[in-house]
């Protein structure tokens, strides 16, 4: 009885992995016949699927049932708990249930530890923005896979450019590919350079020409990053994650840490050298100032998400973080 609980926010891995599920279990000539995908937020489809997955297969392969975005483990009514108690043990070993949702299963509820009893439990989350180590090597594991030859900078380049976005980090490597094959070797810093574009890095950037109070060179860095199309709400989840990391950082630091390596626990760096960049940094500012800036950007995340006019609301709340930032302390 294949069934998987698909969970995460990274949904471009989620998709790949679906999608070699399908591929594994149905024949290409009996799709039509076997392959269900419905609504996992409505109790009649969720009804429905349990059905299909005691059909039985037409034809050659298996049955595939996917209930999509499923809001069973966040709520279940007792009817449907009571479907599930009946199903889920005895769904044919030909017959796979997928149910996914983009949001943690709520461990407290009983219709998600009856689905974690018999289902296989997988997590698709992006990595943090601030976890470079983490990039760095999703990077070096999917070039890998693909079949991409990266010198170590082309690597520590390519990390700063995509982030923690997978698709586009795919996208990406699946260029370069094409690319390596004409020069037989190894991709240098250069080749990433002329063929990538560095969004990322430039949200980063940003970052710290916040903190310096710098509004003209922000203002400039935002334009650019629209030019580019780089999504309001990532180039705000990349200032919250290094805004974070500085927050944590600067509030050890004033609370008399000296441990590099505790530090760094609690700041989520996998590698301590990153510390001593870090706190030159925001060398010279407070935590009260860094911990100044959540409201803001909170308001910022509010706005993007009520408003279609990105561009001037990125520079309002921009050139607030700078007017924050001008008096260093």
């Amino acid at each position: 009885m294949p069934i998987y609980l698909f969970w995460g926010d990274d949904d471009f891995t989620m998709a790949q992995m679906i999608e070699k599920k399908r591929q594994e279990v149905l024949d290409p000539n009996w799709i039509q016949f076997n392959y269900d995908k419905l609504p996992g937020d409505q109790d009649d489809e969720i009804i429905q699927g349990l059905n299909q997955t005691m059909t039985s297969v037409f034809g050659m392969g298996g049955r595939f049932v996917w209930l999509e975005n499923t809001t069973l483990c966040q709520s279940c009514s007792d009817s449907i708990l009571t479907e599930l108690s009946r199903t889920l043990p005895v769904i044919p070993e030909n017959a796979h249930l997928l149910l996914t949702t983009s949001k943690k299963p709520d461990q407290r509820i009983k219709s998600t530890k009856l689905i974690q009893k018999y289902a296989q439990v997988k997590e698709f989350s992006l990595i943090p923005p601030w976890n470079t180590d983490g990039i760095n090597k999703q990077v070096r594991n999917i070039a890998a896979e693909i079949g991409v030859k990266l010198t170590p900078q082309a690597v520590d380049l390519l990390t700063e450019c995509v982030g923690n976005q997978t698709r586009q980090l795919w996208r990406e490597l699946e260029k370069l590919k094409l690319y390596g094959n004409e020069k037989n070797q190894a991709l240098d810093v250069n080749d990433v350079a002329l063929l990538v574009s560095n969004s990322a890095q430039n949200s980063l950037k940003l970052s710290n020409t916040i903190i310096q109070g710098n509004t003209s060179e922000s203002l400039k860095i935002i334009s650019e990053l629209m030019a580019q199309n780089e999504p309001a709400l990532r180039i705000l989840a990349t200032l919250v994650g290094q805004f974070r990391t500085w927050t944590m950082i600067k509030l050890m630091e004033e609370k008399g840490e000296k441990d590099e390596n505790v530090i760094a626990s609690i700041a989520e760096l996998s590698n301590p050298k990153r510390l001593y960049f870090l706190r030159k940094e925001i060398m010279g500012i407070s935590g009260q100032k860094l911990l100044a800036s959540f409201p803001i950007l909170l308001d910022l995340e509010s706005q993007l998400k009520l408003s279609a006019n990105y561009l001037d609301i990125l520079e309002t709340k921009i050139i607030e973080l700078c007017e924050l930032y001008k008096k260093r302390r």
